[in-house]
């Protein structure tokens, strides 16, 4: 009768430890009931486990290969030559490195916003200062193209 009982302890004790340990994935957190926050969803919210100890970053592009893309663009609108392209590729790489440090200042978004603009201004007066007066036409064009779709986004 002893080993009866004890079988039947040893049984719900590892029986119960694998429940209870089910409601602590992850490192207890998640999971059971409510996910581990008490959302009341189970688990829906905590698919991406692979990576959970570690913040998602996101993946950061090169303001080379950015520069490439608007010269790129700026390339088939304006019909720019080999020279204009460089120099365009410059002006935005040494443009959008200001912009990255720019980001990172700790300063109010107005101040930001308004460094901001400042910058664009001085990023489209050197380009206007390399191209031809039919290139500065077509360029102001796609600028206030460019702005008023800013401003529509902003509505």
């Amino acid at each position: 009768m002893k080993t009866i009982k004890t079988v039947l302890l040893v049984a719900f004790l590892v029986l119960s430890a694998n429940t209870i340990s089910a409601q602590y994935y992850n490192n207890g957190y998640g999971g059971g009931y409510g996910g581990g926050y008490g959302n009341g969803y189970g688990r829906s919210n905590q698919i991406p486990q692979a990576g959970d100890n570690q913040q998602i970053k996101p993946k950061v592009i090169p303001v080379e290969e950015t520069a490439a893309k608007i010269v790129a663009f700026y390339k088939k609108e304006l019909n720019l030559d080999a020279l204009q392209e460089v120099v365009v590729n410059n002006i935005y790489v040494k443009s959008l490195k200001k912009e990255e440090i720019l980001m990172k200042k700790e300063i109010s978004d107005d101040e930001k916003k308004e460094e901001y603009k400042i910058l664009t201004d001085m990023t489209e007066m050197e380009i206007k200062q390399i191209l031809n007066k039919d290139q500065k036409e077509k360029f102001k064009i796609l600028i206030d193209e460019r702005n008023s779709k800013m401003e529509a986004r902003k509505h």
